[in-house]
């Protein structure tokens, strides 16, 4: 459902000159996470919350490649929760053809409304798949410790920073044909475990949620950090957890 805008109302929510305004930073973000190979293939995308607005990135799309006036602008406060197959209230839908909201959206508004997040990124790195294909097919979780990137990592994503000697726990949930599907699993995952930071997909990605933009783009490059080092001591047969 779409709001009773003007276009002229509609376009200015999405287009400035500040380069933190939303709009220009989600697409200024998708374009440095296609470089790290994050959201190739127009997988993978970012949500900003900014007070009672929500700018999304569409689905579908290449990621490096979106402008300011492809992003879709919601109100928080919808008329339902969003849930697989529900319909939206929307303040501005993109004019060009074609374009979709992003199938994340659901999963994003659980890091918004569970964690009071201001910021969700989800991303197809090839180090977050490694490490769920790397673990027990009936493993529920990953833990490490005892490395310096876990410093960078908030306890639930929007706490405090977590110190050398603590252990990082982060859920792994089974991957759905259909990217909404994960939105009751994500949220169960959360829900049994509240000091995490993010949410693994078995041979799908993780998604990272934070304060604000800013802690949600240095988790996810402290957790791609782990992950591939973690990766990398599973295959040389090193302890993930502890200083042995």
């Amino acid at each position: 459902m779409s709001n009773k805008l003007t276009h002229e109302e509609q376009e200015a929510l999405v287009i400035s000159e500040d380069p933190e305004h939303p709009a220009n930073l989600i697409s200024e973000l998708c374009r440095e996470f296609y470089k790290l190979g994050w959201v190739t293939g127009t997988g993978g995308g970012i949500s900003i919350r900014q007070g009672e607005h929500v700018y999304l990135a569409p689905s579908g799309v290449q990621k490096e490649r979106i402008k300011p006036e492809h992003i879709f602008v919601l109100p928080f406060a919808q008329s339902s929760v969003p849930k697989p197959g529900s319909k939206r209230d929307f303040l501005r839908i993109p004019s060009k053809k074609g374009l979709t909201e992003s199938q994340c959206t659901p999963l994003f508004w659980n890091a918004f409304t569970m964690r009071e997040a201001g910021a969700c990124i989800h991303t197809h790195s090839q180090h977050a798949v490694m490490l769920t294909l790397l673990h027990p097919r009936d493993a529920q979780s990953f833990k490490i410790s005892h490395q310096e990137m876990i410093k960078g990592v908030r306890i639930g994503g929007v706490g405090k920073t977590l110190s050398f000697f603590n252990t990082l726990e982060i859920p792994i949930i089974d991957n759905t044909a259909v990217e909404e599907d994960l939105t009751e699993s994500m949220a169960a995952a959360m829900e049994k475990y509240p000091d995490a930071p993010a949410i693994l997909v078995r041979r799908h990605g993780v998604y990272v949620w934070g304060n604000t933009w800013e802690q949600a783009k240095t988790q996810s490059e402290c957790l791609d950090y782990l992950f591939e080092i973690a990766v990398k001591m599973l295959l040389a047969k090193l302890p993930l957890v502890g200083d042995n």
